[in-house]
């Protein structure tokens, strides 16, 4: 949409919004608008936010940026006349309704009709909530309910999870075991089961979507081990959560898993990622709603007009965002999450991108490129190496075809995974003995984020190849 009709349509509502206040008394604000003033400030924002990559534009492909849809911007910059603060009713009386109408219909997505749940400043935030409940659920389970429980504390994860659950858990002073990982980066069972036998975990993490390369953790499987272990599943759904409305475009482990995660104790979904949200949005859930006992408190200077439970009686952060709230509704209004809505349709484009990006690198003529050895994306991130005849040499190549990448305006990213995870090349790593399974290599990544990138996939094919020749000396295939 033009910019010029976003800024008609927000004028607009901003008038209506005004109107509704029309009976107040006029008043002199302490801070006047000096519109040549105003716009000196802001022509150096611009001047200074031109340096950034493009990260709105579909030939950036590299981390997890995709641009808000223009009625999440509109809204939110409507709903900043009136700043609301979402920690009390009083603060934001209709955005705290707003919100939870769109937390209730995130936690529908998951099947979930009942349940506790607000938005956060984060997925960090989000993530911190879900393990504070978990540690807390933990210390008041009675003893005799299963051997050992008593002091199942531990939280265990993914070795590929994101790296905040570890530090997160050393914020909380609980103990943090990482889990290996398999050839396609999701939890291996055989190496959980292992930790689980010791009888001290409390709650496990399953990763649905990681952030090095989108892996979903085998949930449906995870969620069997509960039956004979007893303890917690925490699903952290940052990046991949919206992915369970596309269960059709999914290969058969990660529908399993998505098909299993009604049945966890707490979710976590970013909508500043796949939501089509400004950050920072995320959201935390919790099947439970009695873990609302943990958040109890007494304080002298709240809010007390509304006798209504308010969303800072259910949250570790006591001011947030209204207009973040705002933003999420009217997005939501807009493109609901139903199954073959028009959000669904932009979340299948993104994964078609991603296969079909795969599908290139893996017949690709000159096999410069080495995609992982065990299959494809299981969502729209592609990781891939480029062959070298030692991981050292990989890794600086996979840097240059970056930065050549960059010169021709496609931006990648890079990740580091373990030498193991790859077929060796011929005439590569394991001809001249360099192959070592403990060895990271870096590699090029790509985040096919945007429903636009399945359009541009040739564009970018044409660029990455065109890179790729520069630098190793061939002619593009």
């Amino acid at each position: 949409m033009p910019q010029d009709s976003i800024t008609g349509l927000l004028s607009r509502a901003t008038e209506l919004l005004e109107a509704q206040f029309s009976a107040l008394p006029a008043f002199e604000p302490a801070f006047k608008a000096d519109p040549a003033a105003m716009a000196g400030v802001l022509a150096e924002v611009a001047r200074r936010m031109g340096d950034n990559y493009p990260y709105f534009h579909p030939l950036y492909a590299g981390q997890m940026m995709k641009p808000p849809h223009p009625v999440a911007r509109a809204a939110y910059a409507l709903a900043m006349n009136i700043n609301p603060n979402n920690h009390a009713r009083d603060g934001g009386r209709a955005s705290s309704e707003m919100e939870i109408e769109a937390v209730q219909a995130i936690a529908h997505l998951f099947g979930w009709e009942e349940f506790l749940g607000h938005l956060t400043s984060s997925g960090t935030l989000a993530n911190l909530e879900a393990l504070w409940v978990a540690g807390q659920v933990a210390g008041e389970r009675p003893q005799g309910t299963k051997p050992g429980l008593q002091a199942a504390r531990r939280i265990v994860g993914s070795g590929q999870a994101h790296y905040t659950h570890q530090r997160i858990s050393a914020v909380l002073k609980l103990d943090y075991t990482p889990i290996a990982a398999d050839r396609r980066g999701r939890m291996s069972l055989e190496a959980l089961e292992a930790e689980l036998r010791k009888g001290d975990v409390g709650t496990v993490v399953a990763t649905m979507g990681t952030t090095a390369m989108g892996a979903v953790d085998p949930l449906d499987e995870i969620v069997m081990l509960r039956e004979r272990y007893g303890f917690r599943i925490h699903v952290d759904a940052a990046y991949g959560g919206y992915f369970r409305l596309i269960p059709e475009a999914l290969d058969e482990p990660a529908r399993r898993a998505y098909a299993a995660i009604d049945q966890v104790d707490s979710i976590v979904v970013d909508p500043h990622k796949h939501g089509l949200q400004p950050f920072g949005c995320g959201c935390v859930l919790f099947r439970d709603p009695s873990v609302g006992r943990f958040y109890r408190h007494d304080s002298p200077y709240t809010y007390f007009t509304s006798k209504q439970l308010h969303l800072g009686e259910i949250s570790l952060e006591c001011s947030r965002s209204g207009a973040a709230a705002v933003a999420l509704w009217a997005t939501q209004q807009l493109l609901p999450l139903v199954p073959r809505g028009e959000f669904a349709r932009g979340l299948g484009c993104g994964r078609a991108a991603a296969v079909e990006l795969d599908r290139r690198l893996r017949r690709e003529p000159s096999r410069r490129f080495q995609p992982l050895a065990d299959g494809g994306p299981e969502l729209d991130i592609v990781v891939w190496k480029v062959n070298g005849k030692t991981p050292e040499e990989s890794s600086e190549l996979a840097q240059k075809i970056f930065d050549a990448c960059a010169a021709r305006n496609l931006h990648l990213a890079l990740a580091q995974l373990p030498q193991s995870w790859f077929k060796p090349a011929v005439g590569g790593e394991a001809e001249n003995g360099a192959a070592d399974g403990t060895k990271l290599v870096t590699c090029l990544r790509s985040v096919l984020i945007k429903p636009e990138h399945e359009a541009w996939l040739n564009q970018i094919w044409e660029r990455l190849t065109a890179g790729c020749a520069e630098v190793m000396g061939e002619q593009a295939g």
